[in-house]
């Protein structure tokens, strides 16, 4: 498998690739410089959205329109671009981060503090109406967040950690987390990931130039190595749900690959499972 340049771009801080399949379009942010990319690989066409604040993710809504994860909490444009809050949380020093809509709709949103100061974020539920539902108070550096084929589990990334766990909710609470799997020191941080219809999860990991694949029993069974160092995240897209996409960032670098920054896309590399836009 082989990454390929899907869109060249110079994202300070790309992120959170997400497959709308009622628009035919890829969704991607980056962050740092609080835009909201879209990106139609039938036509080629883009756009690029203004966001409010510095912006961790946006998902498509089953109202129309996108969900975002902001530095303030959680807004949404509507589908003529009128603007609003849905859970509006300030904390100086802190801003939304990775964020995925569950099987029921529901968007699991992450924070992190600004100088990744170690506790200092959560990952919360927010159901379609803003009700809001801490799940975790005691994380570093929200990340990847994604579910079985059959909902059942939920993976996790709080990326100091270098584990993705396994975690087991209610909707109102985490009732076990466990680990599936620990990068080892020098392969880089696991950061967003996804999961296909085998129930095997993909991660990407910053600093470590490469995808990784693990089955449900947490062994590795395949890594996909790409040119740029700091790849942040993955989805499956296209209209067989067949092309894994991958989000990179060139932050931080001296001497950053020509292609960091951009969106790559891996042709073929497995089975995607349908997402489920917000319910809000």
């Amino acid at each position: 498998m082989r990454a390929e340049l899907a869109v060249r771009a110079e994202a300070e801080l790309g992120e959170g690739p997400t497959w709308d399949a009622a628009a035919g379009r890829l969704i991607w942010v980056d962050i740092l410089n609080s835009r909201v990319h879209t990106h139609d690989p039938a036509t080629g066409r883009a756009t690029v959205l203004a966001a409010e604040q510095h912006v961790g993710a946006a998902k498509p809504r089953a109202a129309g329109g996108l969900v975002l994860n902001l530095r303030d909490g959680v807004g949404c444009y509507d589908a003529d671009g009128a603007f609003s809050w849905l859970h509006h949380d300030p904390v100086a020093g802190r801003r939304g981060n990775d964020a995925a809509v569950a099987p029921d709709g529901t968007l699991w949103a992450g924070t992190m503090r600004y100088d990744e100061s170690p506790g200092g974020g959560t990952l919360t539920r927010i159901a379609a109406d803003g009700d809001a539902t801490v799940l975790l108070d005691d994380v570093t550096v929200s990340n990847g967040t994604g579910w079985s084929p059959d909902g059942a589990l939920t993976y996790y990334v709080d990326s100091p950690t270098r584990r993705i766990d396994v975690l087991r909710a209610d909707g109102q609470h985490i009732l076990e987390r466990r680990e599936l799997a620990t990068i080892e020191p020098g392969a880089g941080f696991p950061d967003g990931l996804t999961v296909d219809a085998d129930g095997c999860v993909w991660v990407a990991l910053w600093d470590g130039a490469q995808l990784r694949r693990y089955t449900p029993d947490g062994r590795l069974d395949r890594t996909v190595r790409l040119p740029v160092a700091r790849p942040t995240a993955c989805a499956f897209g296209g209209p067989a749900l067949r092309d894994l996409y991958v989000t990179t960032a060139r932050v931080g670098l001296d001497h950053p690959h020509p292609l960091a920054g951009s969106v790559l896309v891996v042709p073929d590399a497995g089975q995607g499972v349908p997402g489920v836009p917000f319910a809000g």
